[in-house]
């Protein structure tokens, strides 16, 4: 490994159900409520950190329905660009 992670946060250009399909055709990534690791984690905020909250709230807050957490681990770029774009598919 060279360099450092990073935690990124990005819209699936869709709904709830689209994004619950991007993440679940993820292949590397654990899913996880929380993004610390050495390996790569995913979460799709509204039904993992702000499921108790309402609709109104989440978006008082610009937490969207297609909002993706995504903490970029140890594995090799080239394996995670590979991983993303083929759950892109999925959408």
């Amino acid at each position: 490994m060279s360099g450092y992670g990073g935690v990124v946060s990005f819209e699936i250009a869709g709904d709830l159900q689209a994004t619950s399909r991007f993440i679940d055709s993820l292949k590397i990534p654990y899913i996880a409520p929380s993004l610390g690791g050495c390996e790569s984690l995913v979460e799709q905020p509204t039904i993992i950190s702000y499921w108790d909250q309402s609709s109104e709230e989440r978006a008082r807050l610009g937490i969207k329905d297609n909002l993706v957490r995504f903490s970029c681990g140890v594995e090799a770029f080239d394996d995670i660009q590979s991983d993303i774009l083929q759950a892109l598919e999925a959408v």
